[in-house]
């Protein structure tokens, strides 16, 4: 297992390489112009573009770019980023605990409610109640994110003028900018508690509502059919009959047995679910103003800001590969016959 988990390892640096040299390869598709935009760093650089062409050789084939690029990525050097107006790796500093915590309050209650509203839709096979958990999961998944994310916006936030939008209230930003408050961690959850603040924890916490019941809603639908289709599988099987025919539980046989084999298409499905819980960050980190990586890429991509486009790409692919292998570890924890050798 320890061998596999090294050569799986390995792997993460191959898929960055291909990931970069296909994403540089891209941005040749752009005029020498358009590439040389992404190292104006002020106004008075627009009128020098041509310098600017000529000093970073955006004229040049792509193996002279990438060379160039892969040297100064070594160094710790991904560029300058013309929507933060600051270096990325800054950027990535300051934003990625933002995102760490939106993705963090939504993964737990997505998983938690996939699994839990398929185990009961299949308990309940062909009942009122599966019917009606069926209907709510195709219509969650059918929905686009920034569907849901809008009507919360205009429903709860806007309608009733519940929660909140962005990640603390203005008054509060202002309070501890000038207060005695450590960014431990960058999370506005924990440093509350680290700096025995409570009252930003909590006002962290319900601005963290509406976005992540945006993303629970889509993205747990997913996990909710998939686990009825698994669990209604393994409830058919011989091992559960046997159990039942012992005079085994029902609860036991359904929650200790059948239900644990049944998580394993559930775990298969990590990898896409990510997927899809990144690109509906992006867009619900814009529409709700939250200031973490998403809404920093979004506006990089409208305004074509390379290497901030770059950087994220990357930091997606090395954030998808190792959960690809933690998917894999999970393989053994949930399914102990198993084994990579």
């Amino acid at each position: 297992m320890l061998n596999y988990i090294i050569r799986r390892a390995l792997q993460i640096p191959l898929v960055l390489f291909v990931l970069s040299l296909i994403i540089v390869g891209l941005m040749q598709l752009l005029s020498p112009q358009q590439r040389a935009a992404a190292f104006i760093t002020s106004d008075k650089q627009i009128e020098h573009l041509d310098q600017i062409i000529e000093k970073y050789h955006l004229d040049e084939g792509f193996i002279v770019q990438y060379k160039l690029w892969a040297k100064e990525v070594l160094h710790g050097n991904l560029g300058f980023s013309r929507i933060s107006k600051e270096p990325v790796t800054a950027t990535v500093r300051k934003k990625l605990p933002a995102s760490t915590e939106l993705a963090l309050s939504a993964f737990i209650p997505i998983v938690l409610m996939g699994i839990w509203l398929g185990t009961l839709a299949a308990t309940h096979r062909d009942g009122l109640l599966d019917q009606v958990l069926r209907v709510v999961a195709i219509i969650g998944w059918s929905l686009p994110t920034f569907v849901v994310a809008i009507w919360l916006v205009a429903w709860v936030y806007g309608g009733l003028g519940w929660f909140g939008i962005g990640r603390l209230p203005n008054s509060l930003l202002i309070d501890l900018a000038t207060g005695n408050f450590h960014p431990h961690t960058g999370m506005f959850t924990i440093d509350g508690i680290l700096n025995g603040r409570l009252d930003v924890t909590w006002a962290a916490l319900v601005r963290l509502v509406l976005p992540a019941t945006a993303l629970v809603i889509v993205v747990s639908a997913g996990i909710m059919r998939v686990m009825r289709s698994s669990m209604l599988d393994e409830l058919g099987k011989d091992y559960v009959r046997t159990a039942r025919a012992k005079g085994l539980p029902e609860g036991r046989v359904v929650y200790k047995h059948a239900r644990r084999n049944a998580l394993i298409p559930v775990i298969t499905m990590a990898g896409p679910m990510l997927g899809r819980m990144i690109g509906g960050i992006v867009v619900i980190e814009l529409i709700f103003n939250f200031p973490g990586l998403g809404e920093w890429a979004a506006k990089a991509a409208l305004q074509l800001d390379m290497n901030t486009l770059l950087a994220f790409v990357l930091l997606i692919g090395l954030i998808m590969a190792t959960v690809n292998l933690l998917v894999d570890i999970a393989y053994v924890v949930v399914d102990p016959r198993i084994r990579y050798e």
